[in-house]
């Protein structure tokens, strides 16, 4: 394998199950321990990243730097799915006002945006002095149309760098969700059953001959119990049952 995916530990607002997006949220302590779960995995597996690639966002560089001592390639275009004004919102408050089928299509449907952030808001990504040397136009809401366009560039990048590198990327549940759309031709209409768990390695082998480009998966890396465990929390995080409310 030459390629590996990474979706950051656990965040704060993760904990909370609050929607994230942009929000520049650090990891939860018990995001930090699973990062180091995953160093452990991808050194048992004998993957050594000669680049890591990682977002803007503190959650994903957090996780990286814990991963890997390497420094990393920031690019914006790796972060998460923009989710609008509905960052910060509690997800079970979320479904309980709008109902699970609306939160469902505004946080899985391919084509459907989230509402619109205002642009007065303090958390408009294009006033902010991080993102101030970035030329585009940033997003005050996206579907995972909009996601699966904009990681387009980079991920031509990343797999370009396979050539003679192993290649870690760190990023976030709906960039790998998108990326994983182009790499395996995912339908739209399955692509809301996939479910990304944080800090769990998803493994590639990418093969370059003559002019063509092969990416056979490998498949999640470590404990087949943990890795099930870990994408059925992700499942759950806006269903309404007795244990969450």
């Amino acid at each position: 394998m030459n390629l590996v995916f990474l979706r950051h530990g656990l965040s704060k607002w993760n904990l909370e199950n609050k929607f994230t997006g942009w929000i520049d949220v650090p990891l939860a302590e018990k995001g930090t321990v699973e990062a180091y779960e995953a160093k452990g995995v991808l050194e048992e597996s004998e993957f050594i990243p000669d680049i890591v690639f990682t977002s803007y966002l503190k959650r994903a560089q957090q996780t990286a730097k814990i991963v890997s001592d390497l420094q990393f390639v920031k690019d914006w275009r790796l972060n998460e799915r923009h989710y609008g004004d509905l960052q910060g919102l509690d997800k079970i408050a979320t479904v309980k006002k709008y109902g699970e089928e609306q939160v469902l299509l505004w946080r899985r449907s391919y084509l459907t945006r989230p509402p619109i952030l205002p642009a007065d808001s303090p958390d408009n990504p294009n006033n902010l002095e991080v993102y101030k040397d970035i030329s585009a136009n940033l997003p005050l809401s996206e579907s995972l149309e909009d996601v699966v366009i904009r990681v387009k560039p980079v991920l031509e990048t990343i797999v370009n760098n396979t050539v003679d590198k192993n290649v870690l990327v760190v990023a976030h549940g709906n960039s790998i969700r998108a990326i994983l759309k182009i790499i395996e031709n995912i339908d739209v209409n399955q692509i809301s059953d996939i479910n990304i768990p944080t800090a769990i390695p998803l493994a590639f082998n990418v093969v370059k001959k003559s002019n063509k480009t092969t990416i056979k998966r490998i498949g999640y890396l470590g404990d087949s119990e943990a890795i099930s465990r870990a994408t059925k929390e992700v499942e759950q995080q806006t269903q309404i049952n007795e244990k969450r409310g």
